[in-house]
């Protein structure tokens, strides 16, 4: 897999866990920030959401099946406990990306982005009932970060109480997913639980399309390009990058890295959507980079602990 060959080429380098973690946390920021905008143009074309995202999963699932069962097959076998960590885990990702897909319907995506920025605050409070401890560091990059993207996306949006339901739901159940990620399945190899994750995660998809109708409709070339798009890159390479840089540099790290994803969906918004960005967005974006290299600044050249 190329997530271990990079593995096996840092670690001999002085310092190579905390160079992985952040090399793999940007490179699943930057591969899952082309979510947005691919879904984006795929809906104004008339794709169906939830197939979209049934699709996008289930072709990651095959993928990394025939990837692994080629390669490392003994990677495949799972024990009952195991399973049943994947299974609360995975359960809890699947309705999440569904609750978010939903809430679209009802919130427009500039209130929406605005709602989910407090994504990482409440990652690292669910870490801190944990134990890991909350530093004023932590705080002012969240500070400077929820700045940044409220002049990036500004309340503009129009607030419903359904939407705002769900949105509310959704930070929460990705909260709870990255965190019991962390507790519970960081000790196992991260393609077996990547590859398991991802199957619950499509069961639970497949339950609340085939609840609304479970209607297909070709997504026609433009839109299957999107679905391949997300499901390579932004799944299968961005979940197995997403986990090897919590194993080297914690949860509430890699949480903390999502205002650089926001930026990044708006900045490729306007570069392949042709979407306008104000003086005042351009400030917010300046503010989300400071946030996310103040994160990148801790960074230590010596094999530390990640709970600072």
């Amino acid at each position: 897999m190329v997530g271990n060959r990079w593995l096996a080429l840092y670690r001999t380098q002085r310092g190579s866990p905390s160079v992985v973690g952040w090399s793999m946390a940007l490179a699943s920021t930057g591969a899952a920030a082309l979510v947005t905008p691919l879904a984006r143009a795929a809906v104004t074309s008339g794709v169906d959401p939830l197939g979209m995202l049934l699709a996008r999963l289930g072709i990651a699932v095959v993928l990394m099946a025939v990837t692994l069962g080629v390669t490392r097959p003994e990677v495949l076998r799972i024990d009952r406990e195991l399973a049943g960590r994947v299974a609360l885990v995975g359960g809890i990702a699947g309705v999440e990306i569904c609750f978010f897909f939903l809430s679209l319907a009802w919130i427009d995506s500039s209130m929406s982005a605005m709602l989910k920025s407090v994504q990482p605050l409440v990652v690292l409070m669910l870490l801190a009932f944990g134990g890991e401890r909350l530093t004023g560091r932590h705080l002012l990059r969240l500070a400077v970060a929820a700045v940044g993207i409220y002049l990036l996306v500004g309340p503009s949006g129009q607030l419903s109480s359904l939407g705002l339901i769900l949105t509310g739901l959704s930070i929460l159940l990705y909260a709870a997913q990255l965190v019991l990620l962390q507790w519970r399945l960081l000790e196992y190899d991260p393609r077996t639980v990547t590859f398991y994750l991802l199957v619950m995660m499509t069961l639970v998809v497949a339950i609340f399309w085939a609840v609304q109708g479970a209607a297909w409709r070709d997504p026609g070339v433009t839109g299957w390009a999107a679905i391949l798009v997300m499901a390579v890159i932004s799944t299968y390479f961005a979940r197995i990058a997403q986990f090897v840089a919590m194993r080297h540099i914690g949860g509430g790290q890699v949480a903390l890295l999502w205002p650089l994803q926001t930026l990044l969906i708006i900045l490729l918004s306007v570069l392949f959507l042709h979407e306008q960005l104000t003086l005042f967005q351009w400030a917010g974006g300046v503010l989300v980079l400071v946030s996310a290299g103040l994160a990148i600044q801790r960074t230590r050249p010596t094999d530390e602990p990640i709970n600072r």
